[in-house]
Parts: structure tokens; sequence; C-alpha cells
């Protein structure tokens, strides 16, 4: 189920050069980027849960993308 809006998304892969993008792109976009959402969100739950707390904070998120970035 697709919950991210459309229209940003297909502004951002304008943006991004696409000269032109289907509906269907953005809606694949769009699975693929909550898809990654979620992921992140996991992440970033267990590491607010190691340092003691309930609530994601932006710290944990920075530090799962730093992580992933290598």
């Amino acid at each position: 189920m697709v919950e991210l809006p459309r229209a940003p998304v297909y502004r951002i892969m304008k943006r991004a050069g696409a000269e032109r993008v289907s509906e269907e792109a953005v809606d694949a976009m769009i699975e693929y980027l909550e898809e990654v959402i979620e992921d992140l969100t996991l992440k970033a739950i267990k590491a607010a849960e190691k340092a003691g707390r309930k609530t994601v904070r932006r710290d944990d998120v920075e530090f799962i993308v730093d992580i992933l970035k290598g």
C-alpha cells in the first residue's frame, strides 16, 4: 500500500534529471522508499533501545545512516 504522496516523489525524480516519469515509475520508487524507511526505522529503534530510550531521535537515524554509508 502506497502511503507517501506521489507529487513530491515525482518532483524529486524530475529534479534529479528524469525528463519524463511515468506514474508506475513513481509508484515503484515510493514502494522502494517505504521499504527503506521501514528498515532504517527498525534499526534506529534498536539504537534508541540500546541507549535506554523509547523515543527515536535524530541522532539515532544519523547513526544508522552513517553506518550504512560506511
